[in-house]
């Protein structure tokens, strides 16, 4: 993996300069853009993106989060991703931050989670597809119940509430303002400019 920013768009055909000019700004300003669904793709490229902008310099990495969730496992790979790298990443929440976005969100400690005023946050248990023979059934079933317990445990950690509490919120999909998270414990504080973050 190259620690080096994209090589110059003006060498490359005219579709993919715009894309190779994003990335190289993207180095250069250091921010990491997570949008939409989270899946196994999303994932790798955020995880190489903290990789390389990590290796190349150990100063602050902004990452801005809009997300409605996803694949579990998926918003683990990035939320252990934040945790690993030497250089320290502060999160953003812009639009919503709902489910394993709200669970990518929280890796950072809470100095390093800020929002933009209309963010909306969104906390529940996670769901399952469970089907096949009931052995499967049960199997998933009790693997979705390790789960719940495990998310709960990061959100308790994190913000300081008591798991029982936690998981007691997420029985249902458990909706926050901005200032309704800060005052849960999910946001240090709304910002709404990006000299904010300094």
């Amino acid at each position: 993996m190259s620690s080096e920013a994209p090589a110059n768009p003006d060498a490359a055909p005219p579709a993919e300069r715009l894309g190779m000019l994003e990335e190289r700004l993207s180095f250069q300003s250091r921010f990491v853009l997570v949008f939409g669904e989270i899946d196994d793709k999303l994932a790798l490229v955020t995880c190489r993106r903290l990789l390389a902008l990590s290796e190349q310099s150990d100063a602050p990495i902004t990452m801005l989060v809009s997300s409605p969730g996803g694949h579990v496992e998926s918003g683990d790979a990035i939320h252990d991703m934040i945790r690993f790298v030497r250089a320290p990443v502060t999160t953003v929440g812009s639009g919503w931050v709902a489910s394993a976005g709200c669970h990518i969100f929280l890796a950072p400690p809470k100095e390093r989670r800020v929002c933009l005023p209309n963010t909306r946050f969104m906390i529940h248990q996670p769901a399952g597809g469970a089907g096949g023979q009931a052995t499967d059934i049960a199997i998933q079933a009790k693997e979705i119940l390790r789960t719940r317990e495990r998310i709960a445990s990061v959100i308790a950690r994190q913000t300081g509430k008591a798991q029982a509490t936690v998981l007691a919120d997420m029985e249902r999909d458990f909706w926050m303002s901005a200032d309704e998270a800060v005052a849960y414990g999910i946001v240090s504080r709304v910002i709404e400019r990006q000299k904010d973050l300094a």
